[in-house]
């Protein structure tokens, strides 16, 4: 898959096969349409893409700063080429991008630049300023510059939203098994690893502590859960704890993560964190050492979840 950031840096060589969205989470709804996509693409002999957009338009149209995404935008490409798309456009949504008149998009967007030939729609997509056209006004266009809308209808549309939906109450509640049933794949959490305290090392229980930059990533609900990650290309299982830390009287959120049989320096480095279960609520213990043989429980019950 390539990568385009700005319709502008399209390869206009390529004839296309689009369809346009947020597309957050990727998850079992979104990827009926885009394994829809890919086949109209082959079968037409033309470039499976996906026109996204960041930020958000919410974030820049409402000034939305609360609203929380499934994915960063670094997720949804690692996703989106795990599929199979040919091309991933990244546009940045702008206020004078939003502003071009539904024409202006159609035409100079979407025929011109992207040289689009089928476009795979919702049947309640709205475009344009103000978002004033709508699927009617589009298969109009088509009609006039050549090219083919195929409708997704009322009820793909819904379980599309629905799963959204779903996926975001189910990580507030802490309910992995329904998030990543929705998903289709382990909800995951990327960041850098960064300096904690060194109090897990101290209970032997040595921690990685997650840093994400990005504020609009969905965390889950606070707590324990039983987690997985790819370290110098090997599967490495653990637990982590999102929370306060309320034992040790904590003042700041944190996700920490405890890699089992795993003792290398991770400092500065990148990763990505799967969640797989969910183990019990971030609770305040009477004693250092009560915490502790909490943790030992808790690594029994994960290794029985992962080896379940």
């Amino acid at each position: 898959m390539i990568t385009v950031q700005s319709i502008s840096n399209y390869d206009k060589e390529h004839p296309t096969a689009i369809t346009i969205g947020t597309f957050d989470g990727v998850h079992i709804g979104h990827r009926k349409i885009l394994e829809r996509l890919i086949n109209n693409a082959k079968v037409l002999e033309l470039k499976s893409t996906v026109l996204t957009f960041f930020p958000h338009p919410r974030m820049v149209l409402q000034k939305d700063v609360s609203i929380k995404l499934l994915n960063t935008i670094d997720e949804k490409i690692k996703i989106m080429e795990e599929l199979g798309i040919d091309y991933l456009i990244v546009h940045p949504f702008t206020k004078e991008f939003s502003r071009l008149s539904a024409t202006q998009f159609v035409r100079d967007i979407l025929v011109n630049d992207l040289k689009t030939k089928k476009i795979i729609i919702g049947y309640d997509h709205r475009f344009g300023r103000n978002r004033n056209a709508n699927i009617n006004d589009l298969m109009a266009f088509g009609n006039a510059l050549d090219f083919e809308v195929e409708e997704i209808s009322a009820q793909e549309v819904d379980d599309v939203s629905v799963s959204s939906t779903k996926i975001r109450k189910a990580l507030e509640d802490g309910d992995m098994k329904t998030a990543n049933m929705y998903l289709g794949y382990n909800y995951m959490l990327t960041g850098s690893i960064v300096r904690g305290k060194g109090l897990g090392r101290k209970l032997n229980f040595p921690t990685a502590n997650l840093s994400i930059p990005e504020e609009y990533k969905l965390i889950p609900k606070n707590g324990v859960y039983v987690v997985s990650s790819v370290l110098n290309g090997k599967t490495v299982f653990g637990m982590m704890n999102i929370g306060f830390n309320p034992t040790v009287e904590g003042k700041t959120k944190s996700i920490e993560i405890n890699f089992f049989d795993f003792d290398q320096d991770l400092y500065g480095k990148k990763i990505q964190v799967d969640i797989i279960d969910r183990i019990r609520d971030e609770k305040k213990f009477n004693s250092l050492e009560a915490l502790q043989a909490q943790l030992n429980k808790d690594r029994e019950t994960s290794l029985s979840i992962i080896f379940n």
